[in-house]
């Protein structure tokens, strides 16, 4: 080992230097978590409640004029005439987007748990029930009056419609019980599992749009296996990233800044959905 004092300093220095770019690294790790989470979150919403004002523009309108028969323009199987339960199904069906992205996102924010209380408690209430309401009827809908897409995605559908169910039920049950932090993650859960149908359209569009039209799949039977792959991937893959959130939260500054850059080019894909959906499919008929 040298004894030259000169090179003691430099290897000190470097040292030191090393020491100092690794505490910075670790000092941005959460901040950087923290805001590529919430960057997501702020498009997310955005974007479904881009889908909610297509429906009160859409739906909405035509309802106001009374003329349901227009929804059939956009659903294979909208209004029927004659079938006043399935088109009272359809039409809360409808009516709670708008309940259940503004309730759900309001949900999420952590301020509004820590400024009032009172109105997480009541507006979790009416999440929930709007939660349950839209998955059974959208059960029902799928399996007695018939839609587009094969039976893969029918099954897929089914599935997104029981996790919904099984959330909403676990996240009451550990609110009830007082384990927050477990009622916060079920929350979230629950939150992407309900944003799979919204899912379905920005993926759909964004795969469109990537490859200048259909792509492995028959746009006339709607039906292919680029569908069947969109329709169970609505919320499989959402949840899948939301427990590498969780275990990244508890891993290292390079975990954590490792899923911050995954997070962050997922926001990106998420904004490029949102703007292929809007142009082609909702914009366009309001």
């Amino acid at each position: 080992m040298s004894n030259d004092p000169g090179m003691a300093l430099a290897a000190d220095f470097a040292g030191t230097t090393a020491g100092t770019r690794v505490g910075v690294w670790i000092r941005l790790a959460n901040p950087a978590l923290r805001f590529a989470a919430a960057s997501w979150f702020v498009v997310a919403v955005l974007g479904q409640l881009m889908m909610a004002v297509f429906v009160i523009g859409f739906y909405g309108r035509a309802a106001a004029r009374g003329d349901f028969a227009a929804w059939n323009k956009v659903l294979a199987t909208g209004y029927v005439p004659g079938d006043a339960i399935g088109n009272v199904v359809l039409s809360l069906h409808l009516a709670l987007v708008t309940v259940v992205v503004v309730s759900g996102a309001l949900q999420i924010v952590p301020a509004v748990r820590r400024i009032a209380p009172r109105f997480h408690h009541w507006n979790g209430r009416l999440y929930l029930a709007g939660a349950l309401v839209m998955s059974i009827g959208g059960l029902m809908m799928l399996w007695t009056r018939g839609t587009v897409g094969d039976l893969s995605q029918h099954v897929a559908i089914s599935i997104n419609a029981g996790l919904i169910v099984a959330f909403s039920a676990m996240t009451l049950r550990h609110a009830l019980a007082r384990r927050f932090d477990l009622h916060r993650r079920m929350a979230l859960r629950l939150f992407l599992a309900m944003g799979g149908v919204w899912f379905f359209r920005i993926s759909l569009m964004l795969w469109i749009a990537v490859n200048q039209g259909p792509a492995g799949f028959d746009p006339k039977s709607f039906s292919g296996p680029a569908l069947t792959a969109i329709a169970f991937g609505q919320y499989l893959v959402p949840l899948g990233v939301l427990e590498l959130y969780f275990r990244a939260q508890r891993a290292g500054a390079g975990g954590r800044l490792a899923m911050a850059a995954l997070l962050a080019g997922l926001t990106l894909t998420t904004a490029a959905g949102i703007g292929a959906a809007s142009m082609m499919m909702w914009l366009p008929r309001l």
